[in-house]
């Protein structure tokens, strides 16, 4: 029998009603299950492997050794990307979608610790020992002195760093847990912060890699290097970005002076033809840093910091941060690689190039370590360094749109949207409870792929104790007393590490577990970015 046309199209209603909500039961019960598994991550990695608040990068399951950048005692944890500030700022997104006051909390124990740690002038190191500076002190004296490719741990200043954005980030944290609640308590600390960004700042904009600023570490021969005017990790930029991000949610026009002098620092330093290096001394000339990175120009940083200019046109509509441009592109073109050393198009510039006659500059290694090992530079493209290549890939056709794109625009158009500009707030509630209403986008977060299937993965993946396991991390040799091979062989010129006196970090291939904490951050933001678009597409 043939339905009537009304009753078909009411059972198709019926089985699609009935299928939306089966879907949805579905839904709903994935993302409460990925709610506990983001809980019983957390209470294992608060309860079983923070110090204080706190993290380092990697944990044997057994605690028995760990690891930040280098291994750690058991009274430190990391400061650095991927460890106590990483896990802060999850934690807080954790409780932005879930509400769960038990995240917040865990967040409080994370700039706890941060506030701990933090130095009397405002500042942070990349770690921070709760033994204090005793144990410190130990600690750069055996293991850090031995790290032969981390000379910047090589030598305790006892100061603060911007180095791997370490004092940025952190205070960036402190902000953002500050405008959460504005809790009193985060307003000092965070003053303090600010204070010792803007009291950092030299005259002219820039800002040394260190500070209070040391000049007692002469490596090989090279001046010391951390007073300088610093590019290198974006030293200026992430200071600049950071007291944006103030201006924007604070609101104090004092702000804004540091913030176009270090903008306008980009220019004073730019070089003939627009290329830049990676940090420059009193004299403003282009200047090495560690033994393994000479006085050069270096076009990854020349491109990243043209695309920058470019950012500052739109934040300020001053044509003088486009001048130069053209200039840098001319520039790059000319220094790419011959096709030769490209390795089939793996690669388009040289990581350094020489400033006095456009030429590759390539570094090598001999020795066995830190005590007897040193670095060299020359123009042959064998045998290079596998913890800094010497070869980059960039694209410099996106550059060439970006500035067509962007010097196409009037003033009055490139600053429509600039933070800079005077103008009402036009956001729901305030700035100080809109952290990420910035639009700058730099605090967006890539979003992992938060597909159900790989939901369901990481669910599954929680072992009985509610640890997600990996292996292939990054270890290193334990401390047994300072090398004595002086033999200058080139066994390991191309390696990670040296001999087993060197205690610089390497992948261990093996098939050991390990807990490593920016596996959790991870696999964390994957399950709260998949929350997020549950509630953004109505389904619970």
């Amino acid at each position: 029998m043939i339905m009537p046309a009304s009753s078909s199209l009411k059972a198709i209603a019926l089985f699609t009603a009935l299928y939306w909500d089966i879907a949805l039961a579905q839904n709903e019960s994935l993302s409460q299950q990925a709610e506990q598994a983001m809980y019983k991550a957390t209470k294992y990695m608060e309860d079983s492997m923070s110090t204080s608040g706190g993290f380092v990068w990697y944990y044997l399951p057994d605690r028995s050794r760990r690891w930040g950048e280098m291994e750690a005692y058991k009274t430190m944890i990391w400061v650095q990307d991927g460890g106590t500030v990483s896990v802060g700022n999850m934690l807080l997104d954790a409780y932005d979608v879930t509400d769960n006051e038990y995240y917040y909390q865990a967040a409080e124990k994370a700039a706890a610790a941060m506030i701990w740690g933090q130095s009397s002038e405002g500042g942070w190191n990349y770690m921070i020992d709760f033994a204090g500076d005793r144990s410190l002190r130990k600690w750069y004296a055996t293991i850090g002195k031995n790290g032969w490719r981390l000379e910047e741990f090589q030598h305790y200043y006892g100061n603060s760093t911007y180095d791997d954005d370490v004092t940025s980030d952190a205070a960036r944290f402190l902000l953002r847990i500050y405008l959460k609640k504005l809790d009193a308590k985060y307003k000092p600390p965070l003053d303090k912060a600010i204070n010792f960004i803007l009291k950092s700042q030299y005259p002219n904009g820039g800002w040394p890699q260190r500070f209070p600023l040391q000049h007692d570490f002469n490596k090989a021969g090279h001046p010391d290097y951390s007073s300088f005017y610093t590019f290198n990790d974006d030293v200026i930029w992430e200071n600049v970005l950071f007291l944006i991000h103030c201006y924007e949610t604070l609101g104090e026009q004092r702000f804004l002076e540091p913030i176009l002098k270090g903008m306008n620092f980009y220019l004073l330093v730019q070089g003939k033809n627009g290329e830049w290096g990676q940090q420059y001394n009193m004299k403003m000339q282009v200047s090495g840093a560690r033994t393994y990175e000479p006085a050069a120009y270096v076009p990854s940083y020349t491109l990243n910091n043209c695309l920058l200019c470019l950012r500052f046109y739109q934040y300020t509509g001053d044509r003088k941060f486009l001048k130069h441009i053209p200039d840098a592109i001319n520039w790059l073109e000319k220094v790419k690689l011959p096709s030769s050393m490209t390795l089939d198009g793996r690669y388009t510039h040289p990581l350094f190039v020489n400033p006095r006659t456009d030429k590759p500059m390539y570094v090598h290694r001999k020795g066995s370590n830190a005590i007897y090992g040193y670095y060299y530079t020359d123009t042959t493209d064998t045998k290079l360094l596998s913890h800094m290549m010497g070869k980059r890939s960039i694209n410099l056709q996106y550059l060439k749109d970006e500035y067509a794109k962007i010097s196409a625009l009037s003033p009055e158009e490139a600053v429509k949207d600039s933070p800079l500009i005077p103008g009402k707030f036009d956001g729901s509630g305030t700035p100080q409870s809109n952290y990420y209403l910035s639009r700058l986008n730099d605090t967006d977060i890539p979003i992992p792929d938060a597909t159900e299937t790989r939901i369901k993965s990481l669910i599954d993946g929680l072992d009985k104790e509610n640890r997600w396991m990996v292996k292939h991390v990054m270890i290193s040799n334990p401390y047994i007393g300072d090398g004595q091979n002086k033999e200058l062989t080139e066994e390991y010129a191309t390696t990670n590490v040296g001999d087993k006196t060197d205690t610089s970090p390497y992948r261990d291939l093996s098939e050991q577990d390990y807990i490593s904490t920016p596996v959790y951050v991870r696999n964390m933001q994957v399950l709260i970015n998949y929350l997020k678009s549950i509630k953004k597409t109505g389904v619970k």
